[in-house]
């Protein structure tokens, strides 16, 4: 497996009073604690709040995230960024390829429609002991990552928006 290559980020812009939403698919519950547990850590880390909202698997993500997003605008308290978690993992069928790629579309979708920042720790792999590998904290702790992409672009726009004063 190549190795991932992280520069360290430059960007040292406040994300103090951030709120997260944070929508995790419990297909695989076993996957989805250890990608919690990890997403956790990273909030706590950067002082951040987040709201949690639970759904079955990873097609339901996407709906979630503009249901929850459209409430808290209503309720004038909207999001900064969302961090999706959840697992697929390849099967005998396609439903893999449509459940994993359009997951991803309609995240990438909610992304760039709504300029809303999102971590995407929604899991693509071929077996159970590679989603572990990469959900534990002390492994691949994808759910803290997502968190740090998700504020990574929280950053970005709160950057822009102050030199655009």
């Amino acid at each position: 497996m190549a190795k991932a290559r992280r520069g360290a980020t430059t960007d040292r812009t406040s994300v103090k009073g951030a709120r997260l939403l944070i929508v995790e698919a419990r297909y695989y519950d076993d996957v989805a604690d250890h990608l919690l547990t990890g997403a956790k850590r990273a909030l706590r880390e950067h002082g951040v709040t987040a709201d949690f909202v639970t759904v079955p698997g990873a097609l339901e993500i996407p709906a979630a995230i503009v249901i929850a997003q459209n409430a808290a605008v209503e309720r004038d308290e909207p999001y900064d960024g969302v961090v999706a978690l959840g697992c697929v993992i390849r099967g005998e069928t396609s439903h893999y390829d449509i459940v994993a790629g359009e997951s991803a579309r309609a995240l990438m979708d909610i992304s760039v429609a709504y300029s809303f920042p999102v971590g995407n720790a929604i899991l693509t792999v071929d077996t159970d002991a590679q989603a572990l590998e990469r959900a534990r904290p002390t492994r691949g702790n994808k759910g803290g990552t997502a968190v740090e992409a998700a504020l990574s672009l929280v950053r970005l726009k709160r950057r822009l928006a102050k030199s655009a004063k």
